[in-house]
């Protein structure tokens, strides 16, 4: 259990995720959690124009899509996108990809935006909202792209690197919540999970 909440609001959590990162940050926050990730094709039937919203969108549906399998549990959803000129870079297709994206990144500032939803079907608990970041990276020689998109790190990242790992050596100044960049804003998480009220 973590300290800073009520025991109350810690009971019956399920991530609807397997990110190694959210599941490490909520370990290290001392949650007792279960994992079980939404079914793939929540995540692409997703329909959302407004790329700072979409992050939340998915959240909720992947909140929903766990929600209904388990209706007393408390069911936490994230989703993450980097945006940069109103561009939404989700995971790189390739390395290709990869490499493209972070050139698109280099020496310019961009946005990270998560997603996060509570859902609990058996009282209808329904709470969503999203954290933005500012990141600025660094002047990035093709070398150095290629030397990290090699060490293939940002495969499965939205916008092809990870700020925890080796990544941070893109990054030259981060505005905001550095867990948000990560992939879990632990803040905002906190603020949705004192709003959970116990269920009778």
């Amino acid at each position: 259990m973590n300290p800073l909440l009520p025991e109350a609001v810690q009971r019956n959590l399920v991530l609807a995720s397997r990110s190694p990162r959210r599941i490490d940050i909520l370990n290290g926050l001392g949650f007792e959690f279960e994992v079980l990730p939404a079914h793939g094709h929540v995540e692409d039937s997703a329909e959302c124009d407004a790329a700072f919203e979409r992050a939340v969108v998915r959240a909720r549906l992947k909140a929903e899509d766990v929600a209904r399998r388990r209706p007393r549990s408390t069911v936490i959803g994230a989703d993450t996108v980097v945006i940069i000129d109103d561009e939404v870079l989700e995971k790189p297709a390739d390395d290709r990809e990869a490499f493209r994206f972070l050139k698109q990144l280099s020496g310019r500032e961009h946005v990270v935006v998560t997603g996060v939803a509570i859902r609990r079907e058996a009282d209808g608990l329904d709470l969503a909202a999203k954290e933005e970041t500012r990141v600025r990276f660094r002047d990035l020689s093709d070398t150095d792209v290629r030397r990290y998109v090699a060490s293939g790190e940002g495969r499965d990242k939205a916008g092809s690197y990870a700020v925890q790992g080796l990544g941070a050596g893109l990054v030259r100044t981060i505005d905001g919540c550095f867990y948000n960049v990560v992939g879990f804003p632990v803040s905002l998480f906190f603020d949705l999970l004192r709003k959970v009220p116990p269920l009778p």
